[in-house]
This record gives structure tokens, sequence and C-alpha cells, in this order.
């Protein structure tokens, strides 16, 4: 018999972060290490990582980091993790394992801690064992993951839908997923992001008829925005073209190797002459695949539409078309590139996210996995914590005691002696890490206020220099802008700032001292309320006074 501890160090209460761990008896199993993409507050933030402190403190415990698809919110810490966590091996299956290839070999690393899984096929770790089971999902080769412990299985599903007409790659065993319920399931770690919504999710899921409705009526090009690893949803957008004469350009380095690999290792099917090369996107009737790195969503379709772009610009005549969801949070910055798209006078399209659902667990989909598996214990995981209420009331309505169904936060510890839950109230320690392109660990909250200042009311620099020996302004002062007011409409502005700066100055120069503090605290003041005076914004005033 055995002391179990399961808990998180993201992945509840948000949407992403995705890293659940299990402890048998003092050894470790990390099962996904996903990121978070930093919402339109977190300016400069392009991700989030969860803190992993509590993984380097106990690297020698960890039997392995066991990654459930594709995704980056359940695999995109695994770079950041590795260059700390020299000795731990990342398990997950052929397709998996090659995106994440991709990531590290991007980022000058190597590869030899990754170990390839082959679905329905036991791993023993000592006295316990990891069993992948193929579920469906939009990234082929998805699995969850069964951890055979003495006081029975632990299963974690990772995302899933049920669908028949999935198959291949994409195809859940049920079989098997009965067979292990049958064995006896301790605790089920189910994902919670749907399970307000009734029903299955499959057929919601597909969007063929749509795309096809797209292509057939719009004979210019079309853009259209998606995120780079649904791959169920792009081989659908594939078989529509595939029905026309049309060619396709990928924009997005990542994009393009993903698909390219895909097609080469038959994860999709597509005919590679239709694959066209960058130079080719202004080609009349051309379809363009526009997806992002490893940045916030929408960074290179904003480019795009804001004329950054080198090689693409949006007219009138083109037809763009947002394939994917909103995550949550980008609301504000979608909803600028739709009407910055609008004012340009393309044809815009947005495929509802109500309607066109991603692929994960509605309410009816977590209810045939409860039943196949059958636990003693819920443990309701990914999303945010209205999303594991809905869960856990699913597991309700099938009958399951309410004092089984687990609720926590991140950090929080549901510990198990001898197969039953005992409470002892632990808490690991949590937090986030802020990743700034790749800086990680060093954006702090007084960081995103300055920056969140800047991009409200701009910064204005006063810089003047002053005469070491006469005590006589040599130069300046100059007033320099950035994101404030357009220097050559607001002359009289620029002016009248130098020469309140310059008054005070003079007001805090001796023959012997010249008073530096006071320089500043001055100009901060009395310029700071001629600018809001003038133009009601307080932008950040930096002063720069030196002596020669």
């Amino acid at each position: 018999m055995s002391k179990i501890k399961i808990f998180s160090l993201g992945g509840l209460n948000e949407n992403g972060k995705n890293m659940y761990v299990v402890d048998v008896d003092n050894d470790l199993f990390i099962f996904d290490a996903g990121l978070k993409y930093a919402d339109d507050f977190m300016l400069g933030v392009d991700y989030i990582i969860p803190n992993y402190d509590f993984l380097k403190e106990n690297e020698k415990r960890i039997q392995g980091i066991f990654i459930t698809h594709g995704h980056d919110k359940h695999m995109g810490a695994i770079p950041d993790l590795l260059k700390d966590l020299k000795q731990v091996k990342v398990y997950g299956t052929t397709f998996t394992l090659e995106i994440l290839k991709e990531e590290l070999l991007e980022e000058g690393m190597n590869t030899n801690q990754l170990v390839e899984l082959k679905p329905h096929r036991k791993v023993k770790f000592g006295k316990n064992s990891i069993f992948p089971i193929s579920v469906t999902h939009s990234v082929p080769d998805s699995v969850g993951y069964v951890l055979n412990t003495p006081d029975g299985a632990i299963f974690y599903t990772g995302n899933f839908v049920f669908d028949p007409t999935m198959i291949g790659k994409y195809k859940t065993d049920i079989g098997k997923l009965a067979y292990v319920g049958k064995q006896g399931v301790l605790c089920l770690l189910s994902e919670s992001l749907y399970a307000p919504k009734k029903g299955y999710t499959s057929p919601q899921h597909r969007i063929a008829p749509s795309i096809s409705e797209i292509i057939n009526r719009n004979d210019g090009r079309i853009l259209i925005n998606i995120l780079a690893a649904q791959l169920h949803r792009i081989q659908e957008i594939f078989n529509e073209i595939m029905k026309t004469d049309r060619k396709v350009v990928i924009l997005g380095k990542r994009l393009e190797n993903i698909i390219n690999k895909a097609i080469d290792m038959r994860y999709m099917s597509f005919d590679k002459n239709r694959l066209l090369n960058i130079h080719h996107v202004n080609d009349e009737g051309v379809i363009i695949l526009v997806s992002d790195e490893r940045e916030k969503p929408f960074s290179n379709m904003k480019r795009i539409v804001k004329g950054y772009d080198k090689f693409i610009h949006i007219g009138a005549e083109d037809t763009v078309v947002f394939a994917s969801p909103v995550y949550e949070g980008m609301e504000k910055s979608a909803t600028y590139i739709y009407d910055d798209i609008s004012k340009i006078g393309a044809n815009l399209i947005i495929l509802s996210s109500k309607k066109y659902l991603d692929h994960h667990a509605s309410s009816e989909d977590l209810m045939m996995m409860i039943d196949l598996m059958q636990p003693k214990y819920y443990f309701p995981v990914i999303g945010e914590y209205r999303h594991q209420v809905e869960n856990a009331k699913v597991a309700v309505a099938l009958g399951m005691n309410e004092n089984n169904i687990l609720l926590k936060l991140n950090g929080q510890v549901a510990t198990f002696q001898d197969g039953v839950l005992v409470n002892d109230e632990e808490k690991i320690k949590v937090d986030d890490i802020l990743v700034d392109g790749k800086t990680a660990g060093d954006v702090g909250e007084l960081v995103l206020k300055d920056r969140e200042l800047l991009s409200d009311n701009g910064i204005v620099l006063v810089s003047a220099t002053i005469d070491k020996k006469t005590k006589e302004i040599l130069a300046g002062p100059e007033i320099l802008t950035r994101g404030f007011i357009y220097v050559k409409e607001n002359i009289d502005i620029i002016k009248e700032s130098e020469k309140i700066s310059k008054e005070v100055i003079l007001e805090n120069i001796k023959p012997d001292y010249t008073n530096f503090n006071k320089i500043k605290l001055g100009i901060r003041d009395k310029l700071g309320k001629y600018l809001y005076k003038e133009t009601e914004c307080k932008p950040m005033i930096l002063i720069v006074i030196q002596e020669v």
C-alpha cells in the first residue's frame, strides 16, 4: 500500500500552463508542462510558465515528464524546464516529440532527454508503471496516461473528445479505456474547459462545410488565421482546397515546419506540389495560412494588417478568415484587428467559437469518460475554477459522492493513504514565471505597471548639459517624446516644455553646486502639470542632466 499525493503547479483556475504532479511513495511523475499566453494587460510578456522550483529541488525523485499532446498549453514550458532539469527524461508519442524537437533545436538545445512512447505499451518504473492510451484531439498521437500504482490506477485524460469519425492517429481506444476502468481506478483527472456545454462536442468541432462555402464564394486571395498545432482543423481546410485548383502559401516558420513534417510522416494528407513559397503570396486566388511563432496570438496577423510585413499587405479584394477561437484575455487585441481589417475594406469572416467548438470534452463526453473509468475519486483539471465546478456537477449527476470529488487550486495537495483520501492541508508553493522574448523571470508587477503607463500615455525625455566650472547650460534642455504627442503638430507645447525645464534648472544651479535632485523633482512636478493641462495625459517623464 502507498502514500500518494496529487497536485498541480499550473492548470487549475486558468486556461493553459498545465502541469500536474503525482507523488507515489516519493517517486514523482509529471504530466504535461505547458505555457499560458499573456493577455492584453501583460504588456511585453510573450507567455507564462509555472514556477518549477519544486521540480528543481526534487529533480532526483522525478521519474519523467509525460506529455499528452503537441499543444503549447501542455508542452510549451519544456524548453525552459530542460535548461535546468538536465537529467529528467521527457516522454511522448512520435508526433508530439517531433514538434518538441523542433522547439528544442530552435533554442539550440539537444534532444537526448526525449524518449518516445508507443500507445498501449506499458513502461515500468519500479513498482509503478505508465500506460499511454490513444485519445481523440485536434492533433494526432494524443494520449491520456494511466499511472498504475499498488492502490489502483490514476488516469490523466489530457484533452479529448469522443468522435468515431476521427480515425487513424486521431482515434480513441475505447476498449483500452474500459479495460482500465474494470481493473480499478483510484483517481480520474479529467479536463474541464467545456464542462458547462451540454451534449457532445462532436460534430460541432467540424468546420469543413463553412470552409467549403468560403472558398467557393470568394475568388480572390483568402487569408486564414489558424493555430499552428490544430492539425485536424488544418486537414479539414486542406480537404476542401483539394476539391479546387487553388494553391497554398504558409506564413509562419513554425506552422510550415509542422505541416511539412505531418505530411512527410503521413499524419496529414495533402499534395505538396500545391504548397508554394513566400514569394507567391500575391498570386491570384492563392490561399494563405497564417499562424504565429512562440508569441502572443495574432502577432503575425497584426503585423500584416498594420502594414509592417515586407511580403504581404491586405487589400479590399481579399478575404480574411479567423478559423481558431480567441484566447481568453485576448479579446481586446482581436477586436482591434477585426476593426482594422474592416477599415481596409477586406471581407472579414469570423468562425464563431460558440458554433464551432475546439476539440475539448463537453458534458456528455465527460460523462462517457467517467462511466468508462468508474473512478473512486474524481479530480477536475484543465480550466478556470468555474469550469472545474461544472465538471464536478457532471460527476455528481452520474451518482458520484460529492466527498470524493476534488476541487483544488494550484499547489493544494490531495493526499491518499492506502487508497483513501486523508485531510492533511499540505500546500506546495506555486507562482508564475513571465517570459519576455527569450528571457524568463525578470518581468515583475512593477515592470508591467510601467509598460501599462507607457502604452497609455507615452514617455517624455528631458536632457541638458551643464558646464562643470561655470555652471552654464551648454546644451538643451531638449525634449524628446515617444508615444505621447506628434511633435510636428505640437511645436508650441515642446517649446513651452523646454522653457519650463530651463527655468527649473536655472533655479537650482548655484555658483559652486548643482542640486540635481531638486532639478529632477521640479521638472517632473511643473512639466507634468503643464502637460496634463494641455493634453490630459500623464506621460512618464525621464530627466537626464549631466555636467562636463
